[in-house]
């Protein structure tokens, strides 16, 4: 039991590199067993409507074969190794399921001696858990770029979600760090899963009894500021994959620095969070909102505000479409307003069939009037003095810190 304990601890750390794991979109229904993979994800994930789910998220080893400069699992790293056995991950996830601990298992792996072997343990697992134990929570698997596609086509059989993690965000980058790896045998898979999910959804209309494949779809992850790509250049291959690959989800991970290397920033100067923030709400803008990439990031503004999110800084650069009156605005201009969602939109279109909208109306709706009253117009009510760009932006921060002080400097600053 002991052993177990310090494989867990030991695995369990080294997969929280990876964060690609949130558990929305499965359809996988319970058939007599345990559990529910329904619209639900010890980390914690978060479904589309919001709620928080706890996934058991382990490395089957971080023994691995390839000398990635940026992983902490990387062959020449000095670090403690360890493996769990397939009965091991198993029984771990039934004994922490059964007492509630988790909903479901996020399992990756660094790789034993080949992609096959090390992906034929994987689906050992997820068929396991399916087929022996009648689990039917989440499974997430990674996918190991250069293994077969018969592995990965029956993978895509047992778990929920697979995902194939693209490292870097350009092939230049990951020749340099990653050398031993393939950008070929990453897109290939990738592909594949791509075409493999539209045939199996083709293939549901026809035939009811076609079984299930990877219902929650596929994501995949970058390393952000180990290499030198502007936020133009990651949110442009993110917006290639989700429109040409169809992926579900893109995540960015700040790269934390592990050891030394003329490759890599310095010890001691990690990714600043706030640029992962900003690129998730980028990312959140292009999926839900209608931007397109060259709208947030373009060769004048290549880089995200740390100061302000990227709805904001657009509507900034673009003076002359505002200010917006919400009783009369087509509903794709209302979305682009700063502070206000795409929940306050749906409210703002079902009031003013009803009434002329105000700003105290609008508070009640819940927009953030502190952002939008200086790009709205609204039953006679509008924010009436002309300010610059700059000053502007100044406003507005010093409203938004000043309304969540004292903690802003902490975890608020990241909502801004």
């Amino acid at each position: 039991m002991n052993r177990i304990k310090e494989k867990l601890e030991i695995l369990s750390d080294a997969a929280k590199y990876d964060v690609s794991c949130s558990s929305s979109g499965s359809k996988r229904k319970n058939e007599g067993g345990l559990g529910n993979g329904n619209g639900t994800g010890i980390c914690h994930a978060y479904t589309e409507d919001g709620r928080c789910v706890s996934l058991l998220k382990i490395l089957l080893t971080n023994h691995c074969i390839y000398d990635c400069a940026y992983c902490v699992s990387r062959k020449s790293n000095d670090v403690r190794r360890a493996a769990f056995t397939v009965d091991e991950v198993v029984q771990l996830t039934m004994n922490f399921y059964r007492r509630n601990y988790i909903e479901g298992l996020f399992l990756s792996s660094g790789i034993f001696s080949n992609p096959d072997y090390t992906m034929e343990r994987l689906v050992r697992i997820a068929k396991k858990l399916r087929t022996e134990e009648k689990f039917f929570g989440y499974i997430h698997l990674k996918t190991i770029p250069g293994a077969s596609e018969a592995l990965i086509k029956e993978a895509g059989r047992w778990a929920d979600r697979l995902s194939i993690n693209i490292e870097m965000p350009t092939e230049k980058s990951l020749a340099l760090l990653a050398p031993d790896k393939s950008r070929k045998d990453m897109l290939t898979p990738i592909k594949y899963l791509r075409n493999e999910i539209i045939k199996n959804k083709e293939e549901k209309k026809a035939f009811r009894s076609t079984p299930i494949f990877a219902p929650a779809g596929q994501s995949t992850q970058m390393v952000i500021g180990a290499t030198p790509e502007s936020d133009m250049e990651i949110l442009g291959i993110a917006n290639y994959f989700y429109g040409k690959m169809n992926m579900k989800r893109v995540y960015y991970s700040g790269y934390v620095p592990v050891s030394t290397d003329s490759r890599l920033p310095a010890i001691g100067t990690p990714v600043p969070v706030m640029r992962e923030n900003r690129l998730y709400q980028a990312d959140w803008l292009m999926r839900f909102y209608g931007f397109k990439v060259e709208e947030i990031v373009n060769p004048t503004y290549p880089l995200l505000d740390l100061e302000i999110d990227p709805k904001l800084g657009w509507a900034l650069r673009n003076p002359d479409l505002f200010p917006v009156d919400v009783n009369y605005a087509d509903p794709e201009l209302i979305k682009r307003v700063p502070g206000i969602g795409l929940k306050s939109v749906g409210k703002i279109l079902k009031a003013r069939k009803f009434t002329s909208l105000n700003f105290e109306h609008l508070k009640k709706i819940g927009i953030a009037i502190n952002k939008a009253k200086y790009f709205i117009c609204a039953a006679g009510d509008f924010e009436r003095k002309i300010y610059s760009q700059p000053q502007l932006k100044r406003i507005i921060v010093r409203e938004i810190k000043s309304k969540y002080q004292p903690n802003f400097s902490t975890q608020m600053q990241l909502f801004l």
